[in-house]
């Protein structure tokens, strides 16, 4: 399989269908795509993008939380579990969306109350809206 990603003037990039996340609910305000694969650019490890294959003008940078000082304690619902087909918790990663907040001056920004939840093992994922979200910051010397 080939795809384009535009956000980077890249084409025809080879993508194996089975390293593919398969997101069956979509992510808010883009539920039409499901289909996701998900890589970082040559030189840059911790930032990693993740790239519809359903509408190749959906992109988003995504980031692990404890790059950003953040930790998580999630409760996955049985409902949660079956969607993502989790059987053991270290299956599971979470990352968060990052954008740039124009309204803050170009300001990086992350969507941490509504992070995603990969399962590894089954590629699928989800995107868990966290109504009473209260972040644990980690201060960690520099």
């Amino acid at each position: 399989m080939k795809i384009d990603i535009e956000r980077l003037g890249l084409k025809g990039v080879e993508v194996d269908p089975e390293t593919l996340f398969d997101f069956p609910k979509g992510l808010a305000g883009f539920e039409h795509c499901h289909r996701f694969k998900l890589f970082h650019e040559e030189g840059k490890p911790t930032l990693f993008w993740l790239q519809s294959v359903d509408d190749f003008k959906v992109m988003f940078q995504v980031v692990a939380p404890e790059l950003l000082d953040l930790e998580y304690q999630i409760e996955l619902s049985e409902e949660d579990c079956k969607l993502l087909e989790l059987a053991q918790p270290g299956e599971a990663a979470v990352v968060v969306i990052v954008y740039g907040d124009e309204a803050q001056g170009g300001k990086i920004a992350a969507n941490t109350r509504s992070p995603l939840i990969l399962n590894l093992n089954s590629r699928r994922g989800m995107q868990k809206v966290l109504a009473d979200f209260q972040p644990t910051l980690v201060f960690r010397g520099r």
